[in-house]
């Protein structure tokens, strides 16, 4: 946030690391709302998740200055907050005169301030208004989300006919994505079969440049602005971080005997992978040197254990953090999974839930992958890939035995674990989840 005499000019933060741009997906106050620091005012939508915006000053919204939906560089200025006794009109006056802008990629033309988030419009282009936009495109008033309105109109799409998967019937980004996918389905054929007319026009065993390589019928589908930035984090996490692997083999009968006994008596259902991010955090408090990352200039090293959890989601994954793990009891960490989970998944996270921690659990055992080996999510220094529980054959004491094992891989940051830190390290999460009661006492 920037400041000047008396009123207060909020710019567009930086919500997630890494990410220079976002947009406005709505506002959570209006003008003449009195605003403390700490409240959420808006909700902002970038390439990996939609998160709410907490003030970081008091005052009273006098007026906004971007349109929802418009794709916003980080620093641009959204709003205006006028100070306690300052009149409204006069705290968009003096930013007016200041030369605020509606910014964006490069916005060049001046804006009209106003206090009313529907109505902003450019000296320059004169765009029409959320509203309006539905009803041009549609011939009706449709209910839909500001990303979704945008890119409506950027697209020109009919979206008279969906029937949104959102809350009260709002047409979400994903029902967008859907209808999109289903056209370029209708419009996929079949390539034609070679026929007497066109036999010379082809060469046995080769395709023009634009022909498929394949001579069935294929499906492209739209990259999304989520896919686009995995990608592009998964391509850097690989092309900049030195990953090496180590895997264990845990043997959990006894975690599973205890598991069943805890879901008899709590109110709240414990999962194997509620263990499992309780280990994860007993084996750094043990080793408390490899809860660090890499900055350019140092190894930072963290006191409290915040671990991300991988959440899968329609277009990808989000990966909320949980606080202070070590300090947790089971079942507090079953909840605030859960919840987490919950509101990634219907994209309510919270900035600060996305921020921070210095490792990741990846859990894919309930889809029956026994073993495997994730890509470490910047900036983090770790993640640990947990498979299914399997019984095998295992030895003890010189004889053969069935055990239920569950096989773990570390993914770890050579520049900031050795192979020996990282060896103990894991051998303590093994240690953990094998005796699981040293987790509860």
């Amino acid at each position: 946030m920037g400041r000047r005499t008396m009123s207060i000019l909020v710019r567009m933060p930086e919500v997630l690391a890494g990410v220079k741009e976002a947009a406005l997906a709505a506002w959570l106050v209006s003008p003449g709302t009195v605003v403390a620091i700490g409240q959420p005012i808006a909700e902002i939508e970038t390439e990996k998740a939609v998160v709410e915006y907490e003030s970081e000053v008091a005052g009273t919204v006098a007026g906004f200055l971007v349109e929802l939906g418009t794709p916003i560089t980080v620093g641009t200025p959204i709003a205006v907050l006028a100070e306690v006794g300052e009149d409204l009109d006069d705290a968009l006056k003096l930013e007016m005169g200041a030369g605020a802008s509606t910014g964006g990629k490069e916005s060049s033309g001046s804006a009209v301030l106003t206090a009313d988030p529907g109505a902003l419009v450019s000296t320059e282009a004169a765009p029409t208004t959320d509203e309006e936009t539905s009803k041009t495109l549609t011939g009706a008033r449709i209910f839909a989300s500001p990303i979704v309105r945008r890119l409506v109109k950027e697209r020109q799409l009919d979206i008279s006919n969906i029937i949104g998967s959102g809350p009260g019937g709002r047409i979400v980004r994903r029902d967008l994505e859907n209808l999109e996918t289903k056209s370029t389905t209708e419009r996929t054929e079949v390539q034609p079969a070679v026929s007497a007319d066109n036999a010379g026009d082809r060469v046995p065993g080769h395709t023009s440049p634009n022909e498929p390589l394949a001579s069935g019928a294929y499906v492209d589908t739209p990259v999304t602005p989520m896919r686009r930035a995995i990608a592009r984090r998964l391509v850097e996490s690989k092309s900049t971080i030195p990953h090496f692997y180590l895997v264990a083999d845990c043997r959990v009968d006894e975690l599973l005997v205890l598991r069943r006994s805890v879901n008899e008596k709590a109110n709240v259902k414990v999962s194997l992978n509620d263990f499992v991010l309780k280990a994860v955090a007993a084996a750094f408090i043990e080793f408390p040197q490899a809860n660090a990352v890499w900055r350019d200039d140092a190894i930072r090293r963290f006191d409290n254990v915040d671990i991300a959890v991988a959440v899968a989601i329609d277009d990808g994954l989000v990966t909320p953090v949980l606080r202070d793990v070590g300090a947790r009891s089971l079942t507090s960490v079953s909840k605030s999974v859960q919840e987490l989970a919950t509101r990634g998944r219907e994209g309510r996270l919270k900035q600060h839930e996305l921020e921070g921690g210095s490792f990741s659990v990846s859990n894919l055992g309930m889809y029956g992958i026994t073993e495997f080996s994730a890509i470490i999510n910047p900036p983090h220094s770790g993640i640990l890939s947990v498979g299914a529980v399997t019984e095998r054959p295992v030895v003890v004491d010189g004889e053969i035995k069935v055990a239920s094992v569950m096989t773990v891989t570390l993914s770890g940051d050579h520049r900031v674990l050795d192979g020996s830190l990282a060896a103990q390290w894991l051998s303590a999460f093994v240690r953990y989840i094998e005796d699981p009661l040293t987790l509860l006492i």
